[in-house]
Protein backbone atom coordinates (compact mmCIF):
# COMPACT_ATOMS: atom_id res chain seq x y z
CA UNK A 1 0.00 0.00 0.00
CA UNK A 2 1.00 3.56 -0.62
CA UNK A 3 -0.13 6.75 0.30
CA UNK A 4 -1.32 9.71 -1.73
CA UNK A 5 -2.15 12.68 -0.65
CA UNK A 6 -6.09 13.79 -0.93
CA UNK A 7 -6.38 17.39 -1.23
CA UNK A 8 -9.50 19.40 -1.33
CA UNK A 9 -8.37 22.06 -4.29
CA UNK A 10 -11.71 23.00 -4.82
CA UNK A 11 -11.48 22.09 -8.64
CA UNK A 12 -15.09 22.54 -9.59
CA UNK A 13 -15.87 21.08 -13.31
CA UNK A 14 -17.43 23.84 -14.61
CA UNK A 15 -15.52 27.14 -12.31
CA UNK A 16 -14.74 26.60 -8.02
CA UNK A 17 -13.35 29.87 -6.97
CA UNK A 18 -9.93 28.97 -5.80
CA UNK A 19 -9.97 30.85 -2.32
CA UNK A 20 -7.14 28.95 -0.24
CA UNK A 21 -3.63 27.72 -0.58
CA UNK A 22 -2.87 23.88 -1.25
CA UNK A 23 -0.66 23.45 1.53
CA UNK A 24 0.65 19.63 0.90
CA UNK A 25 2.27 19.09 4.35
CA UNK A 26 -1.51 19.63 5.42
CA UNK A 27 -2.79 17.17 3.34
CA UNK A 28 -4.68 14.00 4.75
CA UNK A 29 -3.72 10.68 2.77
CA UNK A 30 -5.58 7.64 1.79
CA UNK A 31 -3.46 4.67 1.15
CA UNK A 32 -4.30 2.56 -2.15
CA UNK A 33 -2.50 -0.54 -3.63
CA UNK A 34 1.00 0.23 -5.38
CA UNK A 35 -0.02 -2.54 -8.14
CA UNK A 36 -3.59 -0.68 -8.90
CA UNK A 37 -1.85 2.75 -8.64
CA UNK A 38 1.49 0.99 -11.38
CA UNK A 39 -1.55 -0.14 -13.71
CA UNK A 40 -2.68 3.97 -14.31
CA UNK A 41 1.17 5.62 -13.86
CA UNK A 42 4.53 4.85 -13.11
CA UNK A 43 4.40 8.25 -11.80
CA UNK A 44 5.73 8.62 -8.15
CA UNK A 45 2.70 8.31 -5.12
CA UNK A 46 4.58 11.57 -3.88
CA UNK A 47 3.90 13.37 -7.35
CA UNK A 48 -0.19 12.01 -7.57
CA UNK A 49 -2.89 14.30 -5.83
CA UNK A 50 -6.23 12.93 -5.35
CA UNK A 51 -9.72 15.31 -5.60
CA UNK A 52 -13.58 15.42 -6.38
CA UNK A 53 -14.71 17.45 -8.66
CA UNK A 54 -17.98 19.68 -8.64
CA UNK A 55 -19.91 20.43 -11.84
CA UNK A 56 -21.24 19.66 -15.32
CA UNK A 57 -19.23 20.95 -17.56
CA UNK A 58 -16.96 18.27 -18.20
CA UNK A 59 -20.07 15.42 -18.75
CA UNK A 60 -20.30 13.00 -19.66
CA UNK A 61 -16.25 12.19 -19.85
CA UNK A 62 -16.31 13.26 -16.09
CA UNK A 63 -19.39 13.83 -13.40
CA UNK A 64 -20.26 15.38 -10.38
CA UNK A 65 -18.81 13.65 -7.83
CA UNK A 66 -16.22 11.62 -9.59
CA UNK A 67 -12.57 11.27 -7.80
CA UNK A 68 -10.20 12.53 -10.61
CA UNK A 69 -6.23 11.36 -9.87
CA UNK A 70 -3.90 14.20 -10.44
CA UNK A 71 -0.68 13.81 -11.56
CA UNK A 72 2.12 16.50 -10.99
CA UNK A 73 4.88 15.06 -12.80
CA UNK A 74 3.48 15.62 -16.30
CA UNK A 75 2.87 19.28 -15.67
CA UNK A 76 5.39 20.15 -17.96
CA UNK A 77 3.78 17.78 -20.61
CA UNK A 78 2.24 19.18 -24.30
CA UNK A 79 -1.52 19.79 -23.64
CA UNK A 80 -2.76 18.48 -26.93
CA UNK A 81 -6.66 17.76 -25.72
CA UNK A 82 -5.71 15.89 -22.75
CA UNK A 83 -7.54 16.23 -19.36
CA UNK A 84 -5.40 19.07 -16.59
CA UNK A 85 -6.38 20.30 -13.28
CA UNK A 86 -5.95 24.24 -13.93
CA UNK A 87 -6.12 27.61 -12.49
CA UNK A 88 -7.45 30.50 -14.59
CA UNK A 89 -7.57 33.14 -12.80
CA UNK A 90 -8.62 32.79 -9.40
CA UNK A 91 -10.53 29.91 -10.45
CA UNK A 92 -9.67 25.81 -9.94
CA UNK A 93 -10.94 24.19 -12.96
CA UNK A 94 -10.61 20.17 -14.82
CA UNK A 95 -10.53 20.98 -18.56
CA UNK A 96 -9.30 20.10 -22.17
CA UNK A 97 -6.50 22.38 -23.15
CA UNK A 98 -5.40 23.23 -26.86
CA UNK A 99 -2.47 25.17 -27.53
CA UNK A 100 -2.93 27.59 -30.35
CA UNK A 101 -0.78 29.16 -33.14
CA UNK A 102 -0.78 32.60 -31.72
CA UNK A 103 0.77 31.43 -28.24
CA UNK A 104 -3.32 31.13 -26.41
CA UNK A 105 -4.32 28.13 -24.93
CA UNK A 106 -7.95 27.23 -25.81
CA UNK A 107 -9.60 26.26 -22.18
CA UNK A 108 -12.56 23.61 -23.94
CA UNK A 109 -15.01 21.40 -21.73
CA UNK A 110 -16.53 18.67 -22.67
CA UNK A 111 -20.45 19.52 -22.13
CA UNK A 112 -21.35 21.37 -25.26
CA UNK A 113 -23.03 23.96 -23.91
CA UNK A 114 -20.34 25.57 -22.09
CA UNK A 115 -18.27 28.10 -24.20
CA UNK A 116 -14.79 27.74 -24.57
CA UNK A 117 -12.00 29.81 -22.68
CA UNK A 118 -9.05 31.28 -24.40
CA UNK A 119 -5.80 32.05 -21.69
CA UNK A 120 -2.55 34.39 -23.00
CA UNK A 121 0.80 34.41 -21.24
CA UNK A 122 0.59 34.30 -17.76
CA UNK A 123 -3.28 33.76 -16.90
CA UNK A 124 -3.18 29.81 -16.74
CA UNK A 125 -1.42 27.79 -14.01
CA UNK A 126 -1.37 23.88 -14.78
CA UNK A 127 -1.36 22.23 -11.50
CA UNK A 128 -1.42 18.46 -13.34
CA UNK A 129 -2.65 16.07 -15.73
CA UNK A 130 -6.08 14.27 -15.23
CA UNK A 131 -4.79 10.65 -15.74
CA UNK A 132 -7.65 8.51 -14.17
CA UNK A 133 -11.53 9.16 -12.67
CA UNK A 134 -13.41 7.40 -10.25
CA UNK A 135 -17.03 7.18 -10.30
CA UNK A 136 -19.85 5.44 -8.82
CA UNK A 137 -21.93 3.18 -11.30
Amino acid sequence: MVEIAAIDLNFGLGAAFMDSEIVEHEAATMQFPREWLRSITRSPPERLYWAKGVGNSMEPTIGDGDVILIDRSAVGSTFGDLYWAIAFGQTGMIKRLRPMPDGSVKILSDNPAVPPELAHDGELHVFGRVIAVVRRI
